[in-house]
């Protein structure tokens, strides 16, 4: 074999050998379910959409429900955030998704953490409105979505106000009912 041609070779075995190292050394395991792709899509309330989510409900629709003369957006992710103020002083409200989630699996979460829990229903689907023990000015609604996964609205006043729970299953109905 000529000097160029074992030369070529040399080259050729050690880019194979890089390479095998380099695919070698990027492999890991991630732990966890695999879940099949698509899964919470399909047609209705879908948080599928990167922060489109936190558009669900429009504003202004929140502010009426909750009693406020506005709200104003803060913090958008898995977890949506609004400020207001109204007759009944300042009101927190709080929106989240999750494509996966479960009822029964909030439930449980909640009963570890000693909420009041209690069975409802919004627009048919079953749901389950929480309190904080002692804090008479809160209360949420979970609601199974549209499609998969749950949702839910917690509404909290600062110094009396409206029912909480009525303006968190106002909001849990809004989200289900679009077309209103």
């Amino acid at each position: 074999m000529s000097a160029a041609r074992a030369r070529r070779w040399g080259a050729l075995a050690a880019a194979a050998l890089a390479a095998g190292g380099l695919l070698t050394g990027c492999t890991r395991t991630i732990e966890g379910r695999a879940m099949p792709e698509g899964i919470g899509g399909g047609a209705g309330t879908e948080f599928t959409r990167l922060l489109t989510e936190c558009d669900a409900v429009a504003d202004d629709r929140i502010a009426e429900a909750v009693g406020a003369d506005y709200v104003y957006r803060g913090f958008f992710g898995a977890i949506c955030r609004w400020d207001g103020d109204g007759p009944a002083g300042v009101v927190k409200v709080t929106f989240n998704w999750f494509e996966t989630g479960s009822l029964d699996h909030e439930r449980a979460a909640l009963d570890h953490l000693g909420y009041e829990v209690a069975d409802t229903s919004v627009e048919g689907r079953r749901a389950l409105q929480m309190r904080r023990p002692g804090d008479p000015l809160s209360c949420g609604v979970t609601s199974g979505a549209s499609t998969t996964g749950i949702f839910g609205w917690w509404v909290q006043y600062g110094a009396g106000g409206p029912d909480p729970c009525e303006a968190a299953a106002e909001l849990a109905r809004l989200t289900l009912n679009l077309s209103s």
